[in-house]
């Protein structure tokens, strides 16, 4: 089985490169790392909709580079730096997975980086 890497030699906020791929490919299965709502290597300021909205932004394009759409995803990981963004964040969620929505896991935790959410996926296709 061969893997395929996507994303590697990203470079992340103050332009330091990132020790990980964006996403791999192995048999089918694509495992997207956890996304925050970064662009162009910032962090984007904002309340907890608008960094979901950016969050779920680099999700899905991760998710097309690699042939993939939301319908194929399986299961997703969430977390949350304030658990009081739970409802919020979950109306946004919404809007992206609508009425066929994935496996999930969803929790509190401090992040690494200045930010509300942190999202990753493993998505299935058959090939």
């Amino acid at each position: 089985m061969a893997l395929k890497r996507y994303g590697t030699g990203e470079t992340g906020a103050g332009g330091k490169p990132l020790p990980f791929a964006r996403a791999v490919e192995a048999d089918g299965w694509l495992y997207v790392s956890g996304q925050v709502p970064m662009e162009n290597g910032e962090i984007v300021p904002g309340g907890i909709v608008q960094q979901t909205h950016t969050t779920m932004r680099n999700l899905v394009a991760i998710l097309t580079e690699a042939g993939y759409g939301l319908e194929d995803v399986v299961r997703v990981g969430v977390w949350l730096d304030d658990p009081r963004d739970f409802w919020s964040f979950n109306g946004v969620y919404a809007e992206y997975f609508g009425a066929h929505p994935p496996a999930r896991a969803c929790v509190q935790s401090s992040m690494m980086v200045d930010c509300k959410v942190e999202i990753d996926c493993v998505a299935y296709k058959a090939r």
